[in-house]
């Protein structure tokens, strides 16, 4: 047995339980499971959201894309802080309204404002189906950093279905709570194993930053710019929006809007956490660093270019301390996850079929749903599939097209109809999902536009045909009684 398996088991351990610890005192109500109590101050807050934001795509996407992909690599970089920027404004208005309907879910947000069980419903199904590509994404991380942290001790599939027990554990037992204890260890770990891997590696290997570039370009000429095609200026600009918009979109950031204690504490999180996508750049660090030290990975390896590099460079009880970093960014935001798949399918949909349900049949068939989600995304995850970056994106692309209902539903004389809401939605999800099966661009399918067109991120494009129908259907639809229906918000 080498160093890094016990180390690595120890932390799964720990973070079983700690989530479980953290039900303690408590009668896990659904109001309590899925949103605490909404009694979460600043720093659970802010360790809830970047739990969910820093995941395995913070340490594998992000060094694996800047190994693959070179300077495209800084639209994950800049996506963060612009829609931090977004949610000192977005934020507040939103979980005041929710606290006054004592809302628990992103689909009862849409259906309490626009008066309409069946967008709740369709929000619901949206959101399902945008987390189980991000569930997706966690488990595949976790499977790539256990068996490669620990020398193929344990195969990748072994590792995703001991995480997947894991996490369906204690997100039944402790909800939301189990994933604000465990993300405060993570978050910890993270920080420190990031910055010490950005900063040590370079120097170590090249001499410095400076040294590591320049040493990079010589090699592969461009390779640190963006591309004149693909990858670039209007695809980053278009990538970068699309991300930005969606940022807040997904139903568990939406959701761990609910947990806190008042909306001060999303504007101090706001100034606050563009600091903390700074650690993206030491990842991304790493990922150059391994350009020309490990080559040869394509595809989804590019993937394992920080592991392949660590183990070359630092003994077996360090590459265990990395994959114990890397295990908690699965587990965290795949609690997260989870738990909001559950909900969403209890709540919104479960709820819908049976509507003389209590509060504590939901919350019951939520916490069993969770293992069925569980056993939905392990499927997936053993199938194989794209890199880490391209089923995030897929995902942002679903998740941004309840952007502009969102918006609408925030004006203080919303005369958006919920039949226009819809139409909006189903056009963006339609063109997204085929896009998404046919493997095609904007290139592919108009080679005869511009230049500058032919990049675009076919989720802003999508984004603009959603917003094209609401606005038609919203102007055929609106009547005098739709508009007094649909025009709630607080101010």
């Amino acid at each position: 047995m080498n160093a890094a398996l016990p180390i690595i088991g120890l932390t799964a351990l720990a973070a079983l339980a700690l989530g479980l610890r953290a039900r303690h005192g408590r009668d896990m109500s659904l109001e309590q499971w899925t949103v605490g109590g909404r009694g979460f101050g600043t720093i659970l807050v802010f360790l809830l959201m970047a739990g969910e934001i820093y995941t395995t795509f913070t340490l594998l996407g992000g060094s694996g894309y800047a190994y693959g992909h070179g300077g495209p690599t800084y639209y994950i970089l800049a996506y963060g802080c612009l829609a931090y920027i977004i949610s000192y404004w977005l934020l507040p208005p939103i979980w005041r309204y929710a606290k006054q309907y004592q809302l628990i879910s992103q689909p009862d947000f849409f259906a309490r404002k626009y008066d309409s069980p069946a967008l709740g419903v369709l929000v619901a199904v949206v959101g399902i189906v945008a987390l189980i590509p991000y569930l997706v994404l966690q488990f595949k991380g976790l499977g790539i950093i256990v068996e490669t942290a620990s020398y193929g001790g344990i195969p990748s599939a072994a590792a995703i279905w001991i995480g997947a027990i894991v996490v369906t554990v204690y997100v039944m037992a402790s909800g939301v709570r189990g994933s604000a204890w465990t993300a405060v260890a993570k978050d910890i770990l993270i920080l420190s194993v990031a910055i010490f891997l950005g900063i040590y590696l370079p120097f170590h290997l090249y001499g410095g930053f400076g040294a590591m570039f320049t040493a990079i370009n010589q090699a592969k000429p461009g390779f640190l710019a963006l591309p004149a095609h693909g990858e670039s200026v209007t695809w980053f600009d278009s990538t970068v929006l699309l991300t930005a918009l969606g940022f807040f979109m997904w139903p568990h950031s939406f959701g761990s809007v609910f947990t806190a204690r008042t909306d001060s504490v999303f504007r101090r999180n706001a100034i606050v956490l563009p600091l903390y996508q700074l650690i993206l750049a030491f990842v991304f660090f790493v990922g150059f660093a391994a350009v020309l030290k490990v080559p040869g990975l394509t595809g989804p390896n590019i993937d394992l270019s920080l592991f392949r590099l660590s183990i070359s460079t630092f003994p077996p009880w360090f590459v265990g301390v990395i994959g114990a970093a890397g295990v908690l960014t699965a587990l965290v935001p795949g609690s997260m996850i989870m738990m909001t798949a559950a909900t969403l399918l209890a709540n919104n949909i479960y709820r819908a079929a049976h509507t003389a349900a209590d509060p504590k049949r939901i919350s019951d068939v939520a916490k069993w749903l969770v293992p069925v989600v569980a056993l939905v995304a392990v499927y997936f995850t053993l199938r194989g599939g794209s890199t880490i970056v391209a089923l995030l994106l897929m995902g942002y692309s679903f998740v941004t097209q309840l952007l502009p209902s969102l918006l609408m539903s925030l004006l203080r004389n919303n005369r958006l109809s919920a039949i226009a809401s819809m139409a909006g939605i189903l056009v963006g999800i339609a063109t997204v999902a085929a896009t998404v099966l046919t493997h095609s661009t904007m290139a592919t399918l108009f080679p005869a536009l511009p230049e500058a067109l032919r990049d675009l991120n076919v989720g802003i494009v999508a984004l603009v045909l959603n917003i094209i129908v609401t606005a038609v259907v919203g102007a055929a639809t609106a009547s005098p009684a739709s508009r007094a229906g649909s025009a709630r918000s607080v101010g």
